[in-house]
């Protein structure tokens, strides 16, 4: 900056009052403020992963063996979700959890739903089996089938068809990521324009 630009600098300010700071000095920031920042940075940086929620080993509502199972959350479409019954959806992944016990077929479930979401996928059947030799019987597919609705990732789920498994395996939806909300976004725009 030359000489002649300072001074005209200074000249244009003569004359203006300062204003009076009206926030705390960084300084004065309290411990509880850095701490607070820091758990949102912490969660912000926390992967989806860790926000499915651990699914309760307690108490299910027992099914039959042969039992179907269907659930829809609000707002998934009557058109999906027949696609999704009738197996017209063809399965991204599947997940085989015959001879776990509840525990590990629970964080068998979590792991593969959370490898399902990392990779975009959209349909996926869970084999559950039957149950008609456990005791009780259907154990493992009445946890399954009551774990599903309570995941904020899964839109629908339903007995598979006969020739897919039937009562002992689930087809089951899952939400779109925000990456393929997108696409899907941007793909009906180019459609359109």
């Amino acid at each position: 900056m030359s000489h002649n630009d300072w001074s005209s600098f200074l000249d244009e300010m003569d004359g203006l009052t300062p204003l009076k700071q009206d926030t705390l000095p960084a300084s004065h920031a309290s411990k509880r403020d850095a701490a607070t920042i820091a758990t949102r940075r912490k969660a912000a940086e926390t992967s989806a992963e860790a926000a499915l929620p651990l699914l309760s080993l307690d108490h299910v509502a027992l099914l039959r063996p042969d039992d179907m199972v269907s659930y829809k959350k609000p707002g998934v479409q009557e058109g999906v979700f027949k696609k999704l019954r009738l197996g017209k959806y063809p399965c991204d992944a599947r997940l085989d959890l015959h001879h776990h016990s509840v525990e590990k077929a629970r964080d068998a479930l979590l792991n593969f739903l959370q490898g399902c979401l990392r990779r975009n996928l959209r349909a996926v059947m869970i084999v559950h089996g039957k149950g008609e030799r456990s005791q009780p019987p259907a154990l493992l597919k009445s946890y399954v089938s009551g774990w599903l609705p309570q995941l904020p990732e899964v839109l629908a789920c339903h007995s598979a068809l006969h020739q897919h498994g039937g009562s002992g395996c689930l087809y089951v939806l899952l939400r779109k990521s925000e990456q393929a909300k997108q696409d899907t976004r941007e793909r009906l725009q180019s459609r359109q324009g």
